[in-house]
């Protein structure tokens, strides 16, 4: 294939994927997405209560959206009045009721509106990054346009990293766009696009995940262990438990492979342990001791904050006595019922093992890598066990594992039948070409 090939196919599957999201530019924000907007507007220069009123305008136009729509398809309510104003008057009503004794209270302090108790925002105002990157797609498109299109570049963006850490991996150009393509019509893509944070932590960690490839299989140490670092400082200020997962996961990962280096053949991660695995174990640790010390300088909502936020209904109720053990009983509670609806509904698992199958049998040493960055999304689930958040949408970095390892377990298959030879696995570890 021309060197072009492989950047039209890639710029093809992105401007589908951006077309096909013109069919809901609203109604896709969370409970999440006011406190996020709300911070992005206070970070362009409005006050608090013209951030409000900007937030709650997007934020009923989204739910009256919604209501017209599913009344439009009701097989009861389908001929009745259009509800879009009855909906967003009464949602603004709703909405300010809450944030207008607060203000009038003089709780105006930080970026965020105040939507809920100071305890519950500061967690909120613990994270600039995301505010910040929507900062210029509202100021340039306003607030309905600017947020869909920062969630369509936030997507892409995603969906081009898989190719390139799969191209990295001397995958052929077919499957490494076969994989950009399964990151935006599994929930990746899907959650990509909401307005919050989970997009710009996926594609934050397919970066991470980038750099050990750079480092491990294309010759090029440096530039991936300082993607890797930068990964992990940019995830500091989306989500700073996110920096502090995946630097914890990269680091057992580095020196899992490093032991078998020195233990045994490691033949199952794909041969020779490369001298390069200790480094990036040693960014990984850097980016837990730095997560922890930034955020007890900077006085960061701690593990204890998020556990009575969590048992409290967002600090509606008195905190807790003794939340550490009521937190372990709902995480086992919580995994049982979570196996119990996998059991029911299985695509999930057997997405995870054959990803894990592909990652450990063909992409060698950066395979343990890919699958300590996904199971980032097992912990971060398992940080806040609640079974009613939409979506599943906190484990969803657990399927960056199929989208990445089911196109490396197709990789036999497709060269054989274009009758490529297959390097040995001890080749395809010493490859430097990225294609």
């Amino acid at each position: 294939m021309r060197p072009r090939g492989p950047v039209t196919g890639v710029l093809v599957l992105v401007a589908v994927f951006a077309a096909l999201q013109l069919a809901n530019v609203t109604g896709r924000d969370t409970p999440d997405t006011k406190n996020y907007l709300s911070y992005a507007l206070s970070l362009t220069g409005q006050s608090k209560r013209a951030a409000a009123t900007a937030t709650i305008d997007y934020v009923c136009a989204s739910r009256a959206e919604r209501a017209r729509r599913d009344q439009s398809v009701h097989v009861v309510r389908f001929h009745r009045a259009d509800p879009t104003a009855g909906v967003t008057a009464e949602c603004r009503e709703q909405e300010w009721a809450a944030v207008q004794p607060r203000l009038a209270a003089g709780q105006t302090g930080g970026h965020t509106v105040p939507y809920m108790p100071e305890r519950f925002m500061a967690i909120f105002e613990a994270r600039p990054g995301y505010p910040a990157f929507l900062v210029p797609f509202v100021l340039t498109l306003g607030v309905t346009w600017g947020l869909w299109a920062a969630g369509v570049v936030i997507a892409c963006a995603g969906g081009v990293l898989v190719f390139l850490i799969l191209r990295t991996l001397s995958v052929p150009v077919p499957l490494a766009l076969a994989g950009q393509a399964l990151y935006y019509v599994l929930p990746c893509g899907t959650t990509a696009m909401r307005p919050m944070t989970e997009g710009l932590l996926m594609a934050l960690t397919l970066a991470a995940v980038w750099g050990c490839a750079l480092a491990l299989r294309a010759g090029r140490p440096r530039t991936g262990l300082a993607l890797v670092a930068g990964s992990l400082l940019a995830l500091f200020t989306v989500k700073h438990s996110q920096a502090l997962f995946l630097g914890l996961c990269l680091a057992v990962a580095g020196a899992a492979i490093t032991l078998r280096r020195h233990l045994g053949p490691g033949r199952r991660l794909g041969g020779r342990a490369p001298r390069e695995a200790p480094a990036l174990a040693a960014v990984g640790l850097a980016g837990v001791i730095g997560t922890l010390l930034l955020a007890r300088l900077l006085h960061y909502p701690s593990e204890t904050d998020s556990l009575q936020d969590l048992l409290t209904d967002h600090f509606a109720r008195p905190d807790r006595a003794r939340p550490w053990p009521e937190f372990w009983q709902l995480q086992g509670n919580f995994w049982v019922e979570w196996l119990r609806r996998q059991a029911w509904q299985p695509l999930f698992v057997a997405a995870l093992a054959a990803g894990a199958w592909g990652a450990l049998r063909r992409g060698g040493a950066v395979g343990g890598f890919l699958v300590a960055a996904a199971f980032t999304g097992i912990l971060t689930q398992a940080g806040h066990p609640d079974i009613n958040i939409w979506g599943e949408r906190l484990i969803v970095l657990a399927w960056l594992l199929p989208v990445v390892g089911v196109p490396l377990l197709l990789e036999p298959v497709v060269r054989a039948d274009g009758r490529v030879p297959l390097p040995a696995r001890g080749e395809r570890d010493r490859a430097e070409a990225v294609g």
